[in-house]
């Protein structure tokens, strides 16, 4: 059995750096009382792993031992098959880069691997590097959000039989307007869930209004007229354009991290509820698109991370009815 104290071994063990990066964040939120409060929520960071300087992959991470999950992907996507085949791993947070030098280079790398994002969501859902590049260019619609309508999607979960409440170990995620549910997923990773959710809002197009386009114009025409990315399709029942996420509110069970807030601006809904909590990216991108990221929502309670302008607060609602009932004096 090989040890770590063999000193015959020890210059064939990889040199490590011991980079360290806070582990959670503190942001500003506010609460189903309408009262402002600090809350601390996990890191999520962006590692660039390059391996003899070519680039191999972006690791979406907490940052807790990022030298040892650059050696433990290496080894389960099977490009090494020795830990003594890697001289060193080096972790830079100021560029957030991890440096991996090989002893004998990886064979036929090029063909075994490709440039893409492995995010914190459930499963390793893969998004691929420009996803981040095109947040810049949504522009999410204008859109509000009561809580009472909250609570009333909060409500519909709890009532909602599900697959976790019968075997666990599943995701879900819904999409509702209003209050009302439209569709409801589950799936062994919330990635997937919510993809699948885009794919159901693509095979639910909506008809394009009347008064957008002018009377007498043939569908072709009509659809010109539609704007830029909206993805219209010209049929013999005129032009449609996939489901419009203005109106609608996404949630999911599982936590809202980057790759969650950007799908969900992707289909175009402003409004992201969720029963857990948020990343610090994820909280970063939701601030930069203006979007509504509400978590830890259970029962009356909740936290607004960001978008708090599209959240109409009823404080009030947030004693239970017996609760506000039992504290009103009675007449003497």
């Amino acid at each position: 059995m090989t040890s770590r104290s063999d000193p015959a071994l020890a210059p064939l063990w990889p040199r490590l750096t011991q980079a360290q990066a806070p582990l959670t964040h503190t942001v500003d939120v506010v609460n189903e009382r309408g009262e402002r409060e600090q809350v601390q929520i996990p890191a999520e960071r962006p590692l660039t792993v390059y391996v003899d300087k070519r680039e191999l992959v972006t690791l979406m991470t907490l940052g807790a031992q990022p030298e040892l999950l650059v050696l433990g992907y290496l080894r389960n996507q099977r490009l090494v098959e020795s830990v003594f085949d890697i001289e060193s791993i080096t972790v830079d947070w100021e560029v957030h880069a991890a440096a991996v030098r090989t002893r004998h280079g990886i064979a036929r790398i090029e063909e075994r691997t490709a440039s893409k994002v492995v995010t914190t969501g459930c499963g390793q859902g893969s998004v691929f590097g420009g996803l981040m590049d095109e947040v810049d260019r949504i522009d999410l619609p204008e859109a509000r959000l009561t809580q009472a309508q909250l609570y009333g999607i909060v409500n519909a979960i709890r009532l909602k039989e599900t697959t976790y409440k019968s075997a666990g170990s599943v995701h879900g995620c819904a999409l509702f307007r209003g209050e009302d549910l439209l569709t409801f997923v589950e799936d062994v990773g919330r990635h997937n869930a919510i993809d699948t959710i885009a794919g159901w809002m693509w095979m639910n197009p909506e008809p394009v209004q009347a008064e957008s386009a002018d009377p007498g114009l043939e569908p072709t025409a009509a659809a010109k007229r539609a704007p830029s990315g909206s993805d219209v399709v010209a049929s013999s029942a005129g032009p449609h354009v996939p489901m419009s996420g203005t109106d609608k509110v996404f949630y999911t069970t599982g936590r809202l991290t980057s790759e969650m807030v950007i799908k969900s601006a992707q289909m175009g809904v402003p409004i992201v509820v969720s029963r857990s909590g948020m990343t610090q990216m994820g909280h970063a991108v939701a601030q930069q698109l203006g979007l509504c990221a509400i978590g830890r929502a259970t029962n009356r309670r909740f936290v607004c991370y960001s978008g708090e302008h599209r959240l109409v607060l009823q404080p009030e609602l947030a004693t239970p009815p017996a609760v506000a009932a039992a504290a009103v004096p009675t007449a003497p």
